[in-house]
């Protein structure tokens, strides 16, 4: 199960936890200054400034980590898409009667590489299941392109630009299921969200100096919090969130139609 399948319940009950730790935080902080511990509290500035420090530090790991990955999915989509393109461009390179199979199994390929992640996130068993029959396809095209070298009709030195280029369109669909499961542990968020309850803890017992509860800076901390923990989350899954890649998925479309329609028998 995935992480971000909760992230929304998790920003929401983030949201209350920090307000609850500013609330606790300023308690102890005012029963503190009743007993006249205000002395007391100046030596653990430096223990604040150490959780601070290391709060700021966890959220710009995990943020960055999840945006290179992003970044990463969108550019193996192009990618692909590329290799695709350069391997069905090479199939004139083989002979004539051997193009029509490579070709019609090359669109009902692309047509499973877009099913596979368009209901990805609707239905992974079944995205799985897809990629099975991916994988067949692929077995497929490379045992007719075989047949297609060894015809005595091949084109001198058409495989040897064939062959690479399917190698690459095979490749990248390995790389991108395991970009796809590439994530940070999730004791990682679990740190940054154990951290930022410290935090509000040390917020709210700073803020005990002040008389008055400012509902302004409460709300706003717990608010900015939640929403940066949850947009990290979002874009560490961009397929079932709402930042996501699908924009990208355009490329492979742009390639299937490239192709045509499958030649009526």
């Amino acid at each position: 199960m995935e992480l971000i399948e909760f992230g929304l319940p998790l920003a929401f009950g983030l949201f209350v936890g920090v307000l609850a730790c500013l609330a606790a935080g300023r308690r102890i902080g005012r029963r503190r200054l009743a007993a006249g511990l205000t002395e007391a509290g100046g030596g653990f500035v430096a223990v604040e400034g150490a959780i601070f420090g290391l709060m700021g530090l966890m959220i710009a790991f995990t943020f960055s980590g999840a945006s290179s990955r992003f970044d990463d999915r969108r550019h193996l989509v192009t990618e692909e898409a590329n290799d695709i393109g350069t391997a069905w461009l090479r199939i004139e390179l083989t002979p004539t009667e051997a193009q029509p199979k490579l070709r019609g199994l090359f669109r009902r390929y692309v047509d499973s590489r877009i099913r596979t992640y368009k209901i990805w996130p609707d239905d992974p068993k079944e995205a799985m299941a897809e990629l099975g029959r991916t994988n067949r396809l692929q077995q497929e095209i490379w045992t007719a392109a075989v047949a297609a070298c060894r015809d005595p009709a091949a084109a001198p030195g058409g495989c040897i630009l064939l062959m690479p280029a399917l190698n690459a369109m095979i490749d990248i669909t390995t790389t991108r299921l395991m970009a796809t499961r590439l994530h940070p542990p999730q004791v990682v968020f679990a740190m940054l969200i154990a951290l930022t309850l410290a935090g509000a803890l040390l917020a709210g017992h700073a803020m005990a100096a002040n008389p008055a509860w400012s509902w302004t800076h409460t709300l706003a901390m717990a608010l900015v919090m939640a929403v940066t923990v949850y947009v990290i989350i979002d874009i560490e899954y961009p397929r079932q969130g709402l930042i996501r890649v699908d924009d990208f998925d355009q490329l492979m479309v742009d390639v299937r139609q490239s192709m045509g329609e499958e030649p009526a028998p």
